[in-house]
């Protein structure tokens, strides 16, 4: 069996830790499935924004589980600093190794090189892995959401399936247009 192909069903094997009874937190479970999911992708030759995205909801999964492990606050905004410091020093020795770039053309009006006339370039894998960021950090207010609207009921894995549902519809746009 290719190797390749090997990784990606060994990535999408581990979800079978959805079989576990519900838990209702911010989880291993969640960081777990970011972390297979961006090694099934890297391993087949995915966009580096698709590993991005994964790699963004790790840091961020991970800052935020540490955070809820903490039982005292030892300074203020404890919460987001790990949050972000997580992120940040997953993110920036990645981003220095990863170098894929994507080329954005704006062709608005003025002279080539003026802010609305000249091609803008992403790194693919910090675009990427900010947007996963903010999809986990968003995820748990919409998870809320359905809640309430079901009255207080949730759904079977609520929290991990909104999250993976949103990331697999990004993945999808993001192998499209950031190819």
């Amino acid at each position: 069996m290719n190797t390749k192909i090997f990784i990606f069903l060994l990535s999408l094997s581990s979800l079978s830790i959805l079989m576990i009874p519900s838990v209702h937190a911010h989880c291993p479970l969640c960081t777990m499935g970011a972390v297979a999911a961006a090694a099934g992708a890297s391993a087949i030759g995915i966009s580096n924004a698709i590993v991005g995205l994964f790699t963004g909801v790790f840091a961020v999964s991970i800052g935020w589980w540490i955070s809820n492990k903490l039982k005292k606050r030892y300074i203020p905004h404890q919460k987001a600093a790990l949050i972000i410091s997580s992120f940040l020093l997953t993110i920036i020795p990645i981003t220095i190794i990863i170098q894929d770039y994507y080329p954005i053309f704006i062709s608005w009006g003025g002279p080539y090189g003026s802010i609305f006339n000249r091609t803008y370039i992403f790194n693919k894998f910090l675009v990427g892995s900010i947007i996963g960021g903010v999809v986990l950090f968003f995820t748990p207010g919409l998870s809320k959401k359905i809640t309430n609207l079901r009255k207080g009921k949730l759904i079977p894995y609520q929290g991990i399936s909104i999250t993976f549902l949103i990331l697999f519809i990004l993945t999808g746009l993001l192998q499209l247009f950031m190819r």
